[in-house]
């Protein structure tokens, strides 16, 4: 399945089999009695109550006397811990641990068993305890009220040393949320009481809000209040110092005013009615670190033929709302919508319908979302219990007691791709599977510094997406492939490494998406801007308040332009033709860095690559080289799979089905990085243009040369003016060559062909250079004959001119030669040509 849910922690493994240790170690001491039965009985009552910051678990059981017992797990050493015991009949609703295991806050209520008598003080539903546990002491009542009350301590940023004072918040159903600080102080050694404890300061932070969630990863509070009928998100932020903030307010577009009161993340809520769960909305936030703020909500489903769902992106400043009809639907049925948060991305499912992967990053075009409905494996395989996303990516079932971590299934993602057949539904799932690998871990190297398996897997697994593309490169109609994926792979290579990377470098090919996805209707709206209620960032907020200035500000939004890019280019290759340059040294800064880059690229492959890439200088690729070394994988996996090897390199064989399925894969390539103004790697072109000379008939040849598909380079016309003998199906060939090549390169060319033709061709070069800026000066009609080897008087007369002024040039320039052409050369080479052309 798409979703992979990996067990953190289980309380069937995890704590049930220590609890049986636990008590026949005690039956040993003769201090209880029980067996299987009793046991039976811990495990129905064994829950889970709340989750802390720092990953420890907080679970509550019943022992065989009906006495109420809550332990701990430390996620760390793996290691169970018996917290507190209430010798009394009574339910555990909330609790929570400060971070140095000193105090318990627990609210309890009287048990929903017949003919118990009320345990707790007259008039009260709830009694809300605080208890020193290091060790067991005094016992404080917090609250004694005829309401629900949920308790949750703070956790600071910085737990190398304890804290004099911790911070303990008190969240009433009727509507307020207070927090109260407790001093503590040490007695008699290391034993922990509470100073003053017959009065506590406390802070009311919020009142009236219909809708609250905690943070526990960033400990922040969510909350909502209405005011004059709308809904106002806002957020506090609990610092190190254990200060707060209120960061904003935004305004949401969302009915909560029939909607009584609910919390979210204020540990496991077991009193909810699971049966009404369905018709409940629901609502959460979900935040990463790249400063996205996402709102998702469901309103109260009356029915089940139609379910609407909305996400806020708060930093992008827009909303999403989806509708999708259901088939299939059971009356009876009691699952809800569930949204999780998989960091850059949302995913919303109902369990047996639909399965929703909705881009946090990337919100603007649908086709980056993945939807999938239906009897599909991917929905099939996710758990049909209620779902409680935790930040951090992980999720709690509340029913079995299992935590699991969300992540994306790479190697499931690369099976949906292969077997889907919408362009929509390959587009977003390539995003998908390559978000999953970061990019970095395959591109920069750095999964050969990790050995674990995991690492392998991701490498394997992008290895497997580049062999699916190089064989399906015109699977996709709407976009081209392989560009995709060469801007995907970068942009999420470098996504996590580089800040506000997403307005600098392009994250699809594909600007505009106007084909609607089966199955799904989609309404956007602009929505209003948080308004910040601080002024100085740092972190997160930071990022956010980025964000929001981009949206408010960037209009219409940036869109990453290579205009510039492309026009420097040109005018690089432009001033190396003519061999003007505006500064040598900035030039020489550019391929010092094109070096860096090829130099970096080899250094990342241990293996010898199988595609014969020539390291030769290529100068107009190093002039932009900078970038990627996708196109080497994607040709790597073109040639194992058709198992070519280097004696494609020689011009004298002839191409097989297997080069020409290369030579088809790397034009492809080619289109694919000239319209996105991308670099090659070093010997692309010379490549690109040998297995063209092997597959294509001369004039298809010389026509992909002509509209630029193949670039001539000094390597490849070299081998092939070295390989192919002067037949004259050959001569031909080279002669359309040469005369295709720029001038500096062509002049070079010439001097390796030992042919009239090539004779010809430098001789009219030299001409050309002696004769650009020649004036004609008055001369002797009479011509020294007896320096000629024959008389033919146009001949002689223009060689006579060339060597005079070849005398002129050789003194005024004593050090330019040009290799061993001079007039004489000129002459002979006319003859040559003139006896050609007259057949003689």
């Amino acid at each position: 399945m798409a979703l992979s849910l990996v067990a953190d922690f289980e309380l069937g493994k995890d704590v049930l089999p220590w609890l049986r240790a636990q008590r026949a170690a005690s039956e040993a001491r003769g201090a209880g009695s029980g067996g299987a039965d009793v046991l039976e009985n811990d495990y129905e009552s064994l829950r889970v109550l709340n989750i802390e910051r720092n990953g420890n678990i907080i679970y509550t059981y019943k022992d065989d006397k009906g006495n109420v017992v809550f332990g701990l797990y430390d996620c760390q050493t793996r290691q169970n811990e018996l917290l507190y015991a209430f010798e009394k009949d009574l339910e555990v609703f909330s609790c929570s641990v400060n971070s140095e295991r000193t105090l318990l806050a627990a609210s309890l209520i009287q048990s929903t068993k017949e003919g118990k008598r009320n345990e707790l003080q007259p008039g009260s539903k709830c009694l809300t305890l605080l208890v020193e546990i290091h060790p067991v002491n005094n016992v404080k009542v917090l609250k004694a009220v005829d309401s629900y009350i949920w308790v949750q301590f703070l956790y600071p940023h910085v737990e190398s040393h304890p804290l004099p004072e911790n911070h303990l918040l008190l969240i009433s159903e009727e509507k307020y949320i207070e927090k109260f600080r407790v001093h503590v102080a040490q007695e008699d050694g290391n034993r922990v009481v509470i100073k003053n404890s017959g009065h506590l300061p406390r802070d009311r932070i919020a009142e009236d809000f219909v809708w609250a969630q905690w943070d526990m990863s960033e400990q922040r509070l969510y909350y909502i209040d209405l005011k004059k009928s709308k809904s106002i998100l806002k957020c506090i932020q609990f610092y190190a110092d254990e200060s707060y903030n209120l960061m904003f307010e935004v305004p949401l577009d969302i009915s909560l005013s029939n909607s009584g009161f609910k919390l979210v993340n204020f540990g496991c809520d077991y009193h909810q009615d699971r049966e009404k769960l369905s018709k409940h909305l629901s609502l959460c936030v979900f935040t990463n670190h790249t400063g996205s703020l996402c709102v998702c909500y469901s309103p109260k489903c009356a029915a089940w033929e139609q379910i609407t769902y909305s996400v806020f992106y708060i930093h992008k400043g827009h909303s999403k709302t989806f509708t999708t009809s259901l088939k299939n639907v059971d009356s009876h049925m009691t699952k809800g919508i569930t949204f999780l948060n998989l960091d850059y991305y949302v995913a919303v499912y109902l369990p047996g319908h639909f399965f929703h992967l909705l881009n946090v990053q990337h919100s603007d075009l649908i086709c980056h979302n993945l939807f999938l409905t239906g009897n599909n494996e991917m929905i099939d395989m996710l758990p049909h219990s209620p779902l409680q996303s935790l930040s951090g990516s992980l999720v709690l079932d509340c029913c079995s007691g299992k935590l699991y971590r969300a992540m994306l299934s790479q190697s499931s993602l690369l099976r949906l791709l292969q077997n889907t057949r919408l362009d929509c539904e390959k587009m977003a799932t390539l995003h998908c599977a390559l978000s999953c690998g970061q990019g970095a871990q395959f591109l920069e190297g750095q999964w050969r510094q990790r050995a674990d398996l995991n690492t392998n897997r991701v490498l394997s697994d992008f290895l497997k997406i580049i062999q699916w593309i190089s064989e399906n490169v015109s699977a996709c109609h709407s976009f081209d492939l392989i560009q995709e994926f060469i801007i995907a792979s970068s942009y999420w290579s470098v996504y996590s490494e580089i800040s506000n990377v997403d307005k600098l470098l392009p994250h699809s090919s594909v600007l505009t998406w106007n084909t609607e996805i089966p199955g799904i209707t989609l309404v956007t709206e602009d929505t209003a801007l948080p308004l910040m209620k601080v002024h100085s960032f740092k972190g997160y907020w930071e990022k956010l308040n980025s964000n929001l200035e981009y949206v408010k500000y960037a209009k219409p939004h940036f869109h990453y332009n290579n205009s510039v890019v492309r026009r420097e280019w040109q005018n690089l290759i432009s001033e190396e033709k003519t061999g003007k340059r505006r500064s040598t040294a900035y030039v020489r800064n550019i391929l010092d860095n094109a070096i860096k880059v090829i130099s970096n690229l080899e250094a990342r492959n241990l293996e010898p690559r199988l595609t014969p890439l020539l390291q030769e200088e290529d100068s107009h690729q190093r002039l932009l080289m900078g970038l990627l070394d996708l196109i080497c994988h994607i040709l790597e996996a073109s040639w194992r799979k058709h198992n070519l090897h280097s004696w494609v390199l020689h011009f004298n064989s002839r191409g097989s089905a297997a080069e020409f399925a290369v030579f088809h894969i790397m034009t492809r390539i080619l289109e694919a990085t000239n319209s996105l103004f991308l670099p090659l790697p070093p010997g692309f072109h010379t490549l690109h243009t040998i297995l063209g000379v092997h597959c294509l008939p001369l004039h298809n040849l010389l026509h992909c040369i002509d509209s630029g598909v193949l670039l001539l380079t000094e390597t490849a016309v070299t081998r092939l003016m070295k390989d192919l003998d002067n037949t004259e199906k050959n001569e031909k060939l080279k002669f359309s060559i040469i005369v295709r090549l720029p001038p500096l390169i062509g002049q070079k060319i010439c001097r390796l062909w030992d042919h009239p033709m090539s004779s010809n061709i430098i001789s009219r070069n030299h001409v050309m250079r002696l004769l650009q800026n020649y004036k004609k000066q008055p001369r002797n009609s009479m011509i020294d004959k007896s320096s000629f080897s024959l008389e033919f008087l146009p001949l002689n007369y223009f060689i006579e001119i060339l060597t005079d002024i070849e005398s002129t040039n050789q003194a005024l320039y004593p050090v330019e030669r040009h290799d061993n052409v001079d007039a004489e050369f000129v002459e002979e080479a006319a003859l040559k040509h003139t006896t050609m052309l007259l057949g003689l």
